[in-house]
C-alpha cells in the first residue's frame, strides 16, 4: 500500500500527524475511512499510510512480519518493525508534513510497544531507545486508541479473514496488548484519547472525528 493523497489545498491550518491505533478487532479500518472522508469534505490536503509498510520496502518488511510462516526472534521483529518505521518517517511522513499535508497513519510506535513490548515482553527501555533513535522526537500530535474488550477482541479476530502471523497468538498475548495500550494512555494522557469501540458504529465513528476536530481547532488556533 503507497501512501493515499488528497492533494486539495487548504492551508487554514498547521499540518498535522495523526495515528490510529489497537488491539486487533478494535474496528480501525472503519474509523480511517470516516477520517478520510472527513479530511476530504474538509477540503484538506492529506495522506493516508500504515505501519509496517507505507514505503516499498516497508511493503515488503510488512509481507515477511505479517507471514505465519516467518521465523524471527523477538528482538528482530522489533528491528525490523523500526527498520520499516524509519523509511516511513523518511520518504513519505516527514516530507508530507514539510510540505504542509496532513499525515494520518494506520499505527505507528504505540503499536510496537504493545505487540513487541507488551505481547512479546521485550524491556520498553530497548524499545525507547529505538524509538528516540529513528524518530528524533517525531510523534504523532494525536493518537486515537480504539479499545474493545478482550473477548470481542477474539471474537472478530476469528471472524475475519485468515489470520495473519500475529493473529495466530493466543489470548494471553493480546491481554498483554491491551494493556500495554492502557499503560501508554496513563503515561502520556496528552497526546491520546481512548474510544470504547464496543458500541454502535456510528456513536465510535462521532467520538472518533470529534477528537480529530478538536485537533484541528486547537492547531487553527495556534498558527
Amino acid at each position: 500500500m503507497q501512501p493515499l493523497t488528497n492533494t486539495s489545498a487548504n492551508a487554514a491550518t498547521k499540518p498535522v500527524f495523526i495515528s490510529l491505533d489497537g488491539i486487533d478487532g478494535a474496528g480501525k479500518t472503519t474509523h480511517l475511512n470516516a477520517i478520510q472522508t472527513w479530511f476530504t469534505e474538509q477540503n484538506m490536503p492529506f495522506i493516508m499510510t500504515r505501519e509496517p509498510g507505507g514505503t516499498p520496502l516497508g511493503e515488503q518488511l510488512r509481507s515477511l512480519l505479517l507471514d505465519p510462516k516467518t521465523q524471527v526472534s523477538n528482538e528482530t521483529e522489533c528491528l525490523l518493525m523500526f527498520a520499516a518505521r524509519q523509511q516511513h518517517l523518511q520518504d513519505v511522513i516527514v516530507p508530507a508534513l514539510q510540505q504542509g499535508t496532513h499525515v494520518i497513519s494506520d499505527r505507528f510506535t504505540d503499536a510496537t510497544f504493545a505487540y513487541q513490548g507488551g505481547g512479546r515482553g521485550l524491556p520498553w527501555e530497548k524499545i525507547a531507545q529505538l524509538e528516540q533513535w529513528v524518530q528524533n522526537g517525531i510523534q504523532p500530535d494525536l493518537t486515537i486508541i480504539l479499545d474493545v474488550p478482550l473477548d470481542v477482541s477474539l471474537e472478530r479476530i476469528e471472524r475475519s479473514r485468515e489470520k495473519d502471523r500475529f493473529e495466530q497468538e493466543q489470548s494471553a498475548f493480546f491481554q498483554r496488548v491491551r494493556e500495554a495500550y492502557h499503560a501508554r494512555v496513563a503515561a502520556h494522557p496528552e497526546r491520546y484519547v481512548i474510544i470504547n469501540a464496543h458500541r454502535e458504529r456510528e456513536e465510535v465513528k462521532a467520538d472518533v472525528i470529534a477528537a480529530v476536530n478538536r485537533l484541528m481547532q486547537n492547531q487553527g488556533a495556534n498558527t
